[in-house]
């Protein structure tokens, strides 16, 4: 239903701009005023991106593209770089929710050694999050000159990212509760927040398939517990599906180890600066803008490149 007001909203936007469009055409044809002009110009190209961003959706059109995200990044070979790199990763893709209007939390974390993660999962909620986020599917490395490193030595570092549909209400996987093995343990947040001081995080183990899941961001056991059965019937429709069909070989392609040779994207903050998509070689050169969370044009570029 959401999604069904998000296309409409869309869609009565659009209408609107199009009748301002025309009464300022109209206003500047008889009175010719360079402020209207202004004004004119600044619609047009507000109307322009809301035609291509709708025009890009109706590429989405797989069963799962309009559904809700979880995505988890893991960091690989490089050990603290790695971590740091996890964490960097996971600045980029909230920053990129938030820029979308789409709410975002972490749902569960490893803390790295040092610093960072060495795992790291948030769900993002909004209408086809999973449709752009399928994009970023597969291993990220990252060049820089590492600030762990006395000597200032250049480094690369490596980390994962996995992205599935959140499940809703219109598709049902049923959970044998006596399949389930279930431990609760204390959240490791840091500060020794409240939320320490019980065992409220929830392990969730499907013994059937070996898959195990986990939430620790709320203080109540009872509500990390839905959000982790939530990922957990996630990852049962996902593991179906690829029962059922070959849909999901060009993903689990992308699942390679996490290093050298099998990374989807670079992004190089020395010698030089730049962003690297290797599968459809779109670069851009301000890395930090990137990292900022303007991910758009390396997702479009990708999945208009797939949907060929």
């Amino acid at each position: 239903m959401e999604r069904v007001k998000s296309v409409i909203s869309e869609d009565q936007k659009i209408s609107r701009q199009v009748g301002e469009a025309e009464s300022l055409i109209s206003l500047l044809s008889e009175s010719p005023d360079a402020d209207l002009e202004l004004e004119a110009e600044s619609l047009f190209k507000n109307l322009e991106k809301n035609i291509e961003d709708v025009e890009f959706r109706q590429m989405l059109a797989g069963d799962n593209d309009p559904l809700n995200a979880i995505l988890s990044i893991n960091a690989g070979a490089g050990g603290t770089e790695s971590c740091d790199w996890a964490e960097m990763l996971l600045r980029m893709y909230r920053m990129w929710a938030d820029q979308h209007g789409y709410k975002n939390e972490v749902i569960d974390f490893t803390s790295g050694d040092q610093t960072g993660f060495r795992s790291v999962t948030i769900t993002v909620e909004g209408a086809y999050a999973y449709g752009y986020l399928k994009a970023e599917i597969g291993v990220h490395r990252l060049v820089r000159i590492s600030p762990f490193d006395a000597n200032k030595r250049r480094h690369t570092s490596f980390a994962s990212v996995f992205v599935l549909p959140e499940i809703d209400d219109s598709i049902e996987v049923e959970v044998n509760e006596a399949d389930l093995r279930i431990d609760t343990f204390r959240s490791s947040g840091a500060g020794g927040q409240k939320v320490n001081k019980t065992d409220s995080a929830v392990r969730l183990t499907h013994l059937p398939t070996g898959i195990v899941v986990a939430c620790q961001n709320e203080r109540s056991q009872h509500r990390n517990k839905d959000t982790a059965m939530k990922i957990l019937k996630a990852r049962m429709y996902d593991l179906e599906l690829e029962k059922k069909n070959q849909e999901k070989a060009v993903i689990e392609a992308g699942k390679k180890d996490i290093a050298w040779g099998s990374q989807i994207r670079s992004y190089v903050l020395h010698p030089y600066r730049m962003v690297k998509d290797h599968r459809t070689s779109y670069e851009v050169g301000d890395a930090d803008r990137v990292l900022d969370g303007h991910l758009d044009p390396f997702m479009k570029s990708y999945l208009l490149l797939s949907s060929v």
